[in-house]
């Protein structure tokens, strides 16, 4: 069983900053990645930001360039800064881990971003 430590999101000024971090705590066989997706009112789940086991990290096109995600190499915690955030960027944040077998998924934290 895996659970996950988040911080919380928060409503943030466009333009803003926002850094987000997740530690998973419990038993898993191995790592293959860490990262969030992501879901708005009305809209499908996706993928904003994924940073694998080997070094490769994956991002929205709508966020390159201004997220970054960055993970711990000692613990299993990833944390992803928000840059110039937009008001589309507004949705809930789900932190996940990836194993060979399986995804966990965190509860979800609230980003809004104000115009």
């Amino acid at each position: 069983q895996v659970r996950f430590v988040e911080s919380e999101g928060g409503l943030v000024q466009s333009g803003g900053t926002l850094t987000l971090s997740c530690t998973a705590i419990g038993s898993f066989t191995s790592l293959n990645a860490m990262g969030w997706y992501r879901q708005a009112p009305g809209k499908e789940r996706e993928l904003v930001a994924e940073a694998e086991s080997t070094g490769t990290t994956t991002y929205a096109d709508s966020v390159k360039g201004r997220f970054a995600i960055s993970r711990d190499s000692a613990k299993p915690t990833v944390h992803l800064l928000m840059n110039n955030l937009k008001p589309e960027d507004a949705a809930v944040y789900y932190c996940f881990l990836l194993t060979p077998v399986d995804r966990y998924w965190g509860r979800g934290t609230h980003v809004t971003v104000a115009p």
